[in-house]
């Protein structure tokens, strides 16, 4: 499973790069419904000062949590932190995101647990 997971990552990844090397600007108005006035702030402020770096920046994030998921091992235990860590900043953005990010939450909670513990071993974790 840390296999799909990273498999995914790897595609987000993609979809970033398209949109930061196409049209920038389809980040607008992703930060519009967040649930704290600073995060929307830090959007507008940071973020869309220069949407093509940090679109570029996300993919990158996006593309070495894959490949560590990827990886396997040891390795593997920093991307699933960070597929969680990823997830659960999206909710700064709006409860909508919720819809996603919470099935999304358990079941990367679930196969963390279940991955974590070959995590570092010799032996690959399965897919």
């Amino acid at each position: 499973m840390p296999a799909i997971i990273g498999a995914f990552f790897l595609w987000t990844s993609g979809i970033h790069m398209g949109i930061a090397a196409i049209d920038p600007s389809g980040y607008q108005h992703f930060a519009d419904a967040a649930v704290a006035g600073w995060v929307q702030r830090g959007w507008n402020e940071i973020f869309m000062a220069n949407p093509r770096v940090w679109g570029f920046a996300v993919a990158v994030a996006e593309l070495i949590l894959g490949l560590l998921l990827l990886r396997g091992g040891g390795v593997a235990k920093v991307g699933w932190l960070g597929v969680i860590g990823f997830h659960l900043a999206l909710v700064l953005f709006g409860w909508g995101f919720l819809i996603w990010s919470a099935p999304a939450l358990v079941v990367l909670v679930l196969l963390l647990r279940r991955d974590w513990p070959r995590l570092g071993t010799k032996e690959p974790s399965p897919a």
